[in-house]
């Protein structure tokens, strides 16, 4: 993205309903792994920081994270990540720590999409794991929705489930959770020139929030999804989450 989309994002992170209703969907899910007190935690893409606050609520947090600006976005943004989040610059997987069996919790929300080989990436990243750790990602679901705000945010591609499992069982990972979610409002996605909108075209390259109102009611819509996620997965929605494991049985090491 270029540096004005990182400053934009940066601005509107707090308030705008995309942003806001993830982190309570993420919320909610994060809660359901039972992390261990503290726990270590790794976001690879921490961007301008939209989701440091919200791990520093489950554990100690690093970020790895490409882009100068958005590191310096992110530390400014909150003086809590400026002091309490460790904060690295590099690509993924090339600049991934060295020490593995490190972290209980490894997030990539809306990254995966990025990266070129991402059955290496994650095949890299499940040695950082510890004993019983987890990944979590997020990705943009269905390849056919692949269109110009995919380019524009330099997507390599959109997910389906099959794919998005297959990529993860590829990595020696343990799928133990996969559902779409967003999708309430994936209708509207389908209906016509909002799906700029509800696709995060503008959002993701960071241009302002819509009006209250359209906010306020996105959010309670999106937000509400969370219920549902912690019951059963969802049949459809514009966005795919998932949970994996290493494997490894904790109780044996």
């Amino acid at each position: 993205m270029s540096p004005d989309a990182y400053t934009q994002m940066a601005r509107v992170q707090s308030t705008h309903w995309w942003f806001v209703a993830r982190r309570e969907i993420l919320r909610s899910q994060i809660s359901a792994l039972n992390l261990p007190p503290k726990a270590d935690i790794l976001e690879v893409g921490s961007g301008t920081g939209a989701n440091l606050g919200l791990l520093l609520e489950f554990g100690q947090v690093t970020g790895l994270e490409m882009n100068a600006e958005a590191i310096e976005l992110a530390k400014s943004h909150s003086a809590e990540v400026r002091m309490r989040v460790n904060l690295l610059q590099g690509t993924c997987p090339k600049d991934l720590p060295s020490v593995h069996q490190t972290f209980d919790l490894i997030c990539l929300f809306d990254v995966l999409e990025h990266i070129p080989d991402d059955e290496q990436t994650l095949a890299a990243l499940r040695l950082l794991l510890k004993p019983g750790g987890k990944i979590m990602l997020t990705v943009p679901a269905h390849q056919w929705m692949f269109g110009p705000h995919d380019v524009t945010l330099h997507h390599q591609r959109r997910y389906s489930r099959s794919t998005l499992q297959s990529v993860c069982e590829s990595s020696q990972l343990v799928v133990e959770k996969i559902s779409f979610f967003n999708m309430l409002l994936f209708p509207l996605a389908l209906a016509g020139r909002c799906f700029d909108i509800l696709a995060r075209r503008n959002e993701s390259s960071g241009s302002g929030v819509p009006a209250a109102p359209v906010n306020r009611l996105f959010k309670a819509v999106f937000a509400s999804e969370r219920h549902l996620l912690r019951k059963m997965p969802l049949p459809a929605g514009l966005s795919l989450l998932l949970v994996a494991s290493n494997g490894a049985d904790v109780s044996n090491q």
